[in-house]
């Protein structure tokens, strides 16, 4: 079901794309001043825009965003009223993301199809429940040019915020397979930060515009753009952050209390459970730096583990390693709490404590019958060790891997 959600999607964005072009270069560009001076903006807001996508594939241009929504909001220029309506909205955000995205093309991370699919459709909604009514004239007869506007386009762009998570997570969904609800909540969390200030950037502008001109435009942009430019600093100290952490997990690699590749083995094979049983991002990202540090506190013993496989040792003698650590608080409470029973640890804490009985399980050929029998012995392990469904999970993750779906990290 979910291929033809997203097949759905971009076929819609697809001929609503054609009809708002075709209606635009037969009709001419209304207002073109006013086009240029927007088509502008989003096209600096997609250049400025980082080329790296998140996690899960958001390619943020906050200033783009808002300069397509102010676009889409704008009833007045300068005190004059403006007659762009929906499909020339959509034919001049369509064109300006174009033109913002070719260098990013060019070096090969532009964004993805999904990605313009939900800028059109979901600025093509937020048009469409405003330029009719405003240029009609209904919508000022029913809340006037006051307060009530400024709450009527507040609470408009609340509803294209929903309409984008909702799609954003459909699209994701088919992208990843992973569980919708999770997905859904990553993206509303998402809307509650910058799209925040997105939101509340597009409105201001349109105001502003309507009552000074465009030159407002420039005026209420350049904080958001300073936003964004903060929004970088921030993703490149959190991809610091996680190769730390990654450097420091081999760590025991190299000291030779672990077999090459564990640590990221355990981490990607613990993080496609995660996302099978819906976790959020967030708890994503501390299930991952968990999975890659669970061992780091056999640096500290006088006499390593043999092959560093920490899954048959005593509970005791487990839970002194993972204490040793030394690792962040919020991913040290997972790693601390591995040699617990698994009724009493978090969830991402049973997760990795499964995957790395696994690993240790097939990679120091404890089992000559491979994955099918080591999965064996972690179900026999359900009474206590290990949780039923976080097993059940990891087959089928590793079921799908062999299709290409999961493909977890070689030694090495």
């Amino acid at each position: 079901m979910r291929a033809p959600v997203a097949w759905t999607v971009r076929g819609a964005a697809g001929v609503l794309t054609g009809a708002a072009l075709g209606h635009t270069l037969w009709n001419g560009v209304a207002e073109p001043g006013a086009a240029l001076a927007f088509a502008t903006l989003i096209t600096v807001g997609e250049l400025a825009r980082r080329d790296r996508q998140d996690p899960l594939g958001r390619h943020p241009a906050p200033l783009g965003s808002a300069g397509a929504l102010a676009y889409a909001l704008l009833g007045q220029n300068a005190g004059q009223p403006t007659h762009h309506g929906v499909l020339q909205t959509v034919a001049v955000v369509v064109a300006a993301v174009l033109a913002g995205i070719v260098p990013h093309i060019a070096r090969g991370r532009g964004p993805a199809v999904d990605h313009l699919s939900r800028r059109v459709l979901t600025v093509a909604f937020a048009a469409a429940c405003f330029q009719p009514l405003y240029n009609s004239g209904r919508l000022e007869q029913w809340v006037g040019q006051g307060p009530y506007l400024v709450g009527y386009l507040l609470s408009l762009l609340g509803l294209t915020a929903l309409c984008d998570a909702v799609l954003a997570a459909a699209l994701a969904g088919a992208r990843t397979g992973r569980p919708y609800g999770p997905l859904l909540h990553d993206e509303l969390r998402a809307q509650l930060g910058v799209g925040s200030a997105i939101c509340a950037t597009g409105v201001v502008m349109a105001l502003g515009a309507a009552v000074a001109g465009l030159w407002a435009v420039t005026v209420f942009s350049g904080p958001l753009l300073l936003t964004q430019l903060s929004f970088h600093r921030i993703t490149a100290i959190r991809t610091t952050y996680r190769q730390t952490i990654t450097s420091l997990a081999r760590a025991t690699e190299i000291a030779g209390c672990t077999r090459p590749g564990h640590s990221r083995r355990v981490a990607a094979l613990s993080c496609a459970v995660g996302r099978e049983l819906g976790l959020s991002e967030r708890e994503l990202t501390v299930l991952e730096y968990a999975a890659l540090m669970h061992d780091i506190g056999q640096l500290s013993l006088v006499d390593p583990v043999p092959d560093g496989a920490t899954a048959g040792l005593p509970d005791g003698e487990a839970r002194r390693i993972a204490e040793l650590g030394g690792v962040p608080a919020e991913v040290a409470v997972v790693v601390e709490r591995q040699a617990d029973p698994y009724r009493e640890q978090p969830t991402a804490a049973r997760i990795v404590r499964t995957v790395n009985a696994y690993d240790d399980l097939v990679g120091g050929n404890r089992h000559p019958g491979g994955s099918l029998a080591a999965l064996e012995r972690l179900r026999l392990g359900t009474g206590h060790d290990y949780q039923p469904e976080v097993v059940e999970c990891l087959a089928r993750v590793l079921a799908r891997g062999g299709r290409g779906r999961v493909v977890p990290v070689p030694p090495g």
